[in-house]
């Protein structure tokens, strides 16, 4: 049966058909939906795991046990998984291991913009590269074949372009394999010094036998046309070349982007008189091709950072660009904004009008560093606000307390907050955390977490007590506030700040976009009573704006939090008594 399908979807189904029994992941965008929608299967078991790295061990766990598994991720999650990736390649697999990745070039919702080609390289693992979402879930199927005849890890690599998009898809019935028995076998699986050593050679000649089967691979093809101009290319890149030159050229589309086929690469260098390489982000095919002596043109036509277009395309390779209007035209800014209603909001208040220096973390209250509140000095990666204040409060010679705090969300400090908030219990930093507790892992969509009480299904699931494990990694001092009481918020943050001892701060209160939050009917303004000072405009609120001078409220956002109602000196904000829909 034929089916349009983001290439997300494509690749749960991909999963399915070819018999994976075990999903372990931690949402990531562009990555997220993959589980998602894996875990409509009833066959398939999935879970979110607390991060990466534990998504990835779980995953190996199943393979040993011999059933085919598969572990999600974005790319900077990859870097989290890096450790057993590393060593996975080492100590091979039982049923079948895919490590999904998806790359963000463009960086639509990422801290940074790297190129998971290089993890697959330095970890002598081979990577599958999709260009749509029939290729999504082709390429599944192939991944475990290979994972199972090389006794590998395979990692298949997404970008945002192609989980993002639709395109048709054949589907086929689920075929699962018979579960391979578990054996002892401790020169492969124990990678200890002395069994490591003999398993390198292993990895080496792995990989040789996989560039082997890459030359005549059906997942590399070329595509000739017009002899004047060769391209090699891959991924959304090699959908883009196929709309700006269509047959007009001669094209080497590769789906296996490790290792590479060198004999392919040489025959159709050799077949075209101008040899080019499009890759977005890092020259990895590019400086490959130079490896073997070829004269290349990538880089120097084209951006190696960003995201690639039609567009850009046309105007890097000398063709002439349609009229009309541009992704890179100038369109009316629409800055992030914490939503109507984000719980976040009152604390980065508090935290602004204290003039506290704030170290931030990975999650949608990254938007506290947004203009009005501009509350946040730092974002690194997860868990690095409670580990950095550590740090940042003893090297400042005493300097920096009581006037610097980290904050980090529920799903967020589970992910790998719990080990720097630690380092504070054990080498008793004065320093002061505030866990953003929104009940949710909000940025990614709404998925649960070990703090939540439910699974990936919804079902009740075990709960970890925030103050309870606070406490028990020995913090005396752990206050819970609720973020809509302003002054609460600011007698905690004071009073924490003012102590000299490690402190926790939880700020409590569900995400305002959850379906079970009932909200209080939306607020109005008094025209007669605003004096239009602005006040209110303080916390940054999309529902609120001035017009003719006067705060006014737009009653399709406001869910009647009343953080502005408590900012405003005249009490001009009362209730509609509307409630909601």
């Amino acid at each position: 049966m034929k089916e349009l399908m983001l290439g997300n979807k494509a690749f749960a189904r991909g999963l399915f058909e070819a018999g994976c029994c075990f999903v372990s992941s931690y949402p990531g965008t562009p990555s997220t939906e993959i589980t998602e929608e894996a875990a409509k299967y009833d066959e398939i078991y999935c879970e979110w795991a607390p991060n990466e790295k534990v998504a990835m061990e779980a995953a190996f766990g199943a393979s040993l046990a011999g059933r085919r598994s598969f572990c999600g991720m974005k790319h900077v999650g990859l870097n989290v998984a890096a450790d057993p990736l590393y060593t996975m390649s080492y100590t091979g697999v039982n049923g079948g291991v895919i490590i999904g990745v998806a790359d963000d070039a463009g960086m639509h919702s990422s801290q940074n913009e790297q190129d998971s080609r290089h993890h697959a390289i330095a970890s002598k693992v081979p990577m599958l590269e999709p260009s749509d979402s029939a290729e999504a879930l082709e390429f599944v199927k192939i991944a475990y074949d290979l994972s199972e005849e090389y006794d590998t890890p395979v990692i298949m690599k997404m970008c945002t372009r192609v989980a993002h998009s639709q395109s048709v898809v054949e589907t086929a019935d689920r075929v699962v394999p018979d579960r391979k028995n578990y054996e002892k076998n401790i020169p492969k699986y124990v990678m200890m010094p002395g069994n490591a050593i003999k398993r390198h050679p292993f990895v080496e000649e792995r990989m040789r036998k996989l560039a082997d089967w890459a030359e005549t691979a059906s997942v590399n093809r070329v595509e000739m046309g017009d002899t004047k101009i060769g391209i090699i290319t891959s991924s959304t890149s090699y959908q883009y070349v196929k709309e700006v030159f269509g047959d007009s050229v001669s094209v080497l589309k590769l789906g296996m982007v490790n290792p590479l086929p060198e004999k392919l690469i040489r025959d159709f260098a050799g077949k075209v008189s101008e040899l080019y390489v499009v890759e977005e982000l890092d020259p990895i095919i590019e400086d490959y091709c130079k490896s073997l002596g070829l004269s290349v043109h990538g880089k120097d036509k084209l951006p190696i950072e960003g995201e690639f277009s039609q567009n850009l395309l046309r105007e890097a390779l000398g063709k002439e660009t349609p009229d009309g209007r541009s992704i890179s035209d100038a369109i009316p800014m629409r800055p992030p904004v914490m939503c109507a209603g984000c719980p976040h909001r009152g604390l980065f208040y508090t935290l602004s009008k204290n003039k506290c220096t704030v170290l931030g973390d990975i999650g949608c209250y990254t938007l506290g560093a947004v203009a009005p509140l501009s509350s946040i000095d730092m974002t690194l990666c997860m868990g690095a606000s409670v580990s950095a204040i550590h740090g940042f409060n003893i090297a400042g010679d005493g300097e920096n307390e009581g006037k610097t705090v980290a904050v980090i969300g529920d799903s967020t400090f589970m992910h790998s907050g719990m080990t720097g908030l630690a380092n504070i219990a054990y080498n008793q930093s004065n320093s002061t955390v505030i866990i953003l507790d929104n009940s949710i892992t909000g940025m990614t969509g709404h998925q649960q977490n070990p703090t939540t009480g439910y699974n990936i299904k919804g079902d009740p699931a075990g709960k970890i007590d925030l103050e309870a494990l606070c406490r028990a990694m020995g913090f005396e001092r752990v206050r819970v506030v609720d973020p809509y009481d302003l002054k609460a918020c600011d007698e905690a943050v004071k009073e924490e700040l003012a102590v000299d001892a490690p402190s926790v701060i939880i700020s409590r209160r569900p995400c305002a976009l959850l379906k079970y939050v009932k909200h209080k009917p939306a607020l109005c303004v008094d025209k007669d009573k605003c004096i239009g000072c602005k006040s209110c405009m303080r916390i940054g609120c999309p529902a609120i704006s001035m017009k003719d001078g006067k705060a006014h409220v737009d009653t399709t956002l406001c869910v009647g939090c009343g953080v502005c109602e408590q900012l405003c000196p005249v009490g001009a904000f009362s209730s509609t008594g509307k409630e909601e829909a």
